[in-house]
């Protein structure tokens, strides 16, 4: 079992910045060994996942962006405290969503990007980005 839980969220003008947080618990296996990714929903869009990190066919960590966020959005790790960020830069209108963590135990290169495949997830945070 994984128990997740995001922080960070808000609202914000175009061009911010924020950074969400995910603290997990877990009681069966390492947090940092699971693929561990920021998915986001808004109203009347289908679920992305913007950002994964996570082993590479068990070779390495790697970290993993859709093309949406890529060079905006940096996704990091703090396997002592056993939390992830996500820090968003440049931040527009359509970056407005709900923002959940989740984690599966998987490789992350062959199962990032599909959000279904994750099995554990947190509350979500909001995060919205005004014009």
């Amino acid at each position: 079992q994984v128990q997740l839980v995001e922080s960070g969220g808000g609202s914000v003008q175009a061009g911010g910045s924020l950074r969400l947080s995910c603290a997990a618990s877990s009681s069966e296996y390492a947090f940092e060994n699971y693929c561990r990714a920021w998915i986001r929903q808004a109203p009347e869009k289908e679920r992305e996942v913007v950002a994964a990190i996570g082993s590479r066919s068990g070779s390495g960590t790697f970290t993993f962006y859709a093309d949406s966020v890529k060079g905006r959005f940096t996704l990091s790790e703090d396997n002592s405290k056993n939390t992830v960020f996500l820090q968003m830069n440049s931040l527009t209108p359509e970056d407005t969503a709900r923002y959940y963590c989740a984690a599966g135990a998987m490789w992350c290169d062959r199962n990032w990007a599909f959000s279904a495949r994750y099995t554990y997830w947190g509350q979500g945070t909001q995060v919205t980005v005004s014009s």
